[in-house]
């Protein structure tokens, strides 16, 4: 097993704790951990001690530009993936994907499209914007009402990616369990299920997270696009070219003709990426192995795992709390 397997996160290091965090965490509620010993709710969602000081810093520090795209996920929805579209279609003209070293060619595309309270607002570090040309393509966790005031404010577009409920649960136990190896333990799947359920994850409420960035994008259609993981994969030309528009910067008619659109989408797939060395082999500044984050992106992978009783459980519960909202989920 390589060092960066077993080597915990940084973010889930706790030694490193401002008072004023610690402070903070004796007063909030907490619960087990799915990684490490617990995790605490924060203006009202579950997450770990460092990432609620992460959090903290860039609500008080980050001033967002009106030309910035926020690319906003739970927790394994399929954010590698679309972190890679989003890159690739931007920089369409800037880095042509004929290039020989395009920058998803020899860079994860957490680095491409790093995570404001994971990695650069971590442990009190005051991140250097100067590199960044614009726009700035930037990811977060981070539930809407959490968000930084200058973003929810400005004219940032934000990108927000869904999957199923099903699939993003075991994708989150399997890379729970993967970070839990340094513990020489793992977490059972009974377990994490009853605290998912509850509404218990990193993140979470998962139904909460979701439903309040659904709501956004039907208040404010032109500054946050919602899509499905599910759809994308079904359906990926008609999403790349609806996320183009969203974004202003469409497919014109050539580049269609020359296949612009087929090639992105080739050099994004799981297929390729997973298949990168530094997909494979690279490590990210946060301590995660990359290939961690490249696991099966598939569609129904919950059935090779779900007993009868806990789909039922779910399928109950995401009913109920998606009532009359008019979002529904594809599990097949």
């Amino acid at each position: 097993m390589t060092t960066s397997q077993t080597s915990p996160p940084n973010y889930l290091q706790e030694d490193s704790l401002s008072e004023e965090c610690k402070k903070l965490l004796s007063i909030l509620p907490k619960e087990k951990g799915w990684i490490g010993s617990y995790i605490y709710n924060y203006q009202g969602c579950w997450i770990s001690p460092r990432l609620i000081q992460g959090v903290i810093a860039c609500q008080k520090q980050f001033q967002a530009q009106d030309s910035d795209i926020f690319l906003v996920t739970t927790p394994k929805s399929g954010a590698t993936w679309l972190k890679s579209l989003l890159f690739a279609l931007v920089n369409r003209m800037k880095h042509p994907i004929s290039e020989l070293n395009h920058p998803l060619l020899v860079k994860s595309p957490h680095d491409l499209v790093p995570f404001l309270e994971h990695t650069l607002y971590v442990d009190g570090r005051v991140p250097d914007f100067s590199s960044f040309s614009s726009p700035r393509l930037l990811a977060t966790h981070m539930p809407f009402a959490s968000l930084p005031k200058s973003i929810q404010d400005s004219r940032t577009k934000l990108v927000y990616l869904c999957r199923n409920p099903k699939d993003t649960f075991i994708s989150m136990w399997h890379f729970a369990n993967n970070l839990r190896r340094h513990y020489k333990d793992t977490n059972s799947i009974e377990e994490m299920f009853d605290l998912f359920c509850k509404g218990v994850s990193i993140y979470g409420p998962f139904w909460n997270h979701v439903l309040d960035y659904w709501k956004q994008s039907i208040e404010k259609p032109k500054k946050v696009l919602f899509l499905m993981f599910e759809e994308i994969k079904e359906q990926p030309k008609i999403h790349l070219k609806r996320l183009a528009e969203f974004l202003e910067c469409p497919f014109s008619i050539e580049e269609e003709n020359c296949g612009v659109v087929d090639e992105i989408l080739r050099m994004c797939s799981f297929e390729n990426l997973s298949n990168l060395e530094v997909n494979t082999n690279g490590k990210l500044s946060t301590g995660e192995g990359t290939k961690m984050f490249f696991r099966r992106g598939e569609i129904g992978d919950w059935k090779n795992y779900f007993t009868v009783e806990m789909s039922e459980k779910l399928n109950h519960i995401i009913e109920q709390k998606f009532q009359g909202s008019g979002l529904r989920f594809s599990y097949s």
